[in-house]
């Protein structure tokens, strides 16, 4: 029972030790340790994953961009052979 006590109070002081590497990434909410590396955002962390993520958003936001372009150009030119105007 003792021994119990004294094991259960260990894994606690080991917990408080290595709370200051334990991260919480804003995206997922997942508390990252050693085996998941995160990184700073200001004041908020981000893990890799989620970065990952978001750069591959990232990185098709340029299509995103011109699809949204090549929208609006079709409904102005729709607009204006129909003989409608825009409010």
């Amino acid at each position: 029972m003792l021994e119990s006590i004294v094991e259960g109070r260990k894994m606690e002081l080991y917990a408080e030790r290595r709370t200051s590497e334990m991260h919480y990434c804003t995206f997922c909410e997942k508390i990252c340790y050693k085996k998941k590396p995160v990184k700073a955002l200001g004041n908020r962390w981000i893990c890799i994953d989620c970065l990952r993520q978001l750069k591959e958003v990232l990185d098709s936001l340029k299509q995103w961009e011109e699809e949204l372009t090549l929208e609006e150009e079709m409904k102005k030119q729709l607009g204006e052979g129909l003989g409608l105007q825009e409010l």
